[in-house]
C-alpha cells in the first residue's frame, strides 16, 4: 500500500522523471538518503514499474499518431492481438472492458499511411467494430 509520501514522491516523478534525489528530497522536505530508499523500495515492488524517454526523434519518426479503439467478435481476441502485435505501426495493444476490447496505440509518417493501417486492421478476421481518434498532442501531467 502506498502512503501519502511515496504517491507525493510518484507525483513529482511524473512531473519530471530526470529529477535527482537531490531535487526530489528537497521538493519532497525529505533526505536524499530517504527518498532513493523509497524509490528503490517502490521499483522493488513493482510500484515504478520502469522509467522511459520520449525522445524528439519517436515524434519526427512516426509524427502521425492514433489510438484505435477495436471491437472482437466471440473470443478471438487473443488471435488479433496477435495478429496486431505484426503490425509495425501498431506501438502497443491493450485489452480494456466497456464498449471495446482492445486499443491500439498506431503511429505512421503521414495520414494516408493511417489510413491503410487502419483498413488492415478492420479486415482482420474477428474484428467487428472499430473507431480511432488522431492524437493531436500529448503532454505529461505537470508538463507545459
Amino acid at each position: 500500500m502506498l502512503d501519502e509520501m511515496d504517491q507525493r514522491l510518484i507525483a513529482e516523478l511524473r512531473r519530471d522523471g530526470r529529477a535527482s534525489f537531490s531535487d526530489l528530497a528537497e521538493r519532497l522536505a525529505l533526505s536524499r538518503a530517504t527518498v532513493r530508499a523509497r524509490m528503490e523500495r517502490l521499483a522493488a515492488k513493482g510500484e515504478i514499474a520502469g522509467f522511459t524517454v520520449l525522445t524528439r526523434s519517436d515524434v519526427a519518426d512516426a509524427p502521425v499518431r492514433g489510438l484505435m479503439m477495436i471491437g472482437i467478435e466471440g473470443r478471438g481476441g487473443e488471435k488479433v492481438m496477435a495478429r496486431l502485435a505484426g503490425i509495425p505501426a501498431v506501438l502497443a495493444v491493450h485489452s480494456t472492458n466497456g464498449k471495446w476490447d482492445l486499443i491500439a496505440e498506431l503511429a505512421t509518417q503521414t495520414l494516408l499511411e493511417l489510413d491503410e493501417v487502419i483498413h488492415r486492421i478492420r479486415n482482420l478476421e474477428g474484428v467487428m467494430t472499430s473507431e480511432t481518434n488522431l492524437l493531436l498532442s500529448t503532454r505529461k501531467a505537470g508538463r507545459k
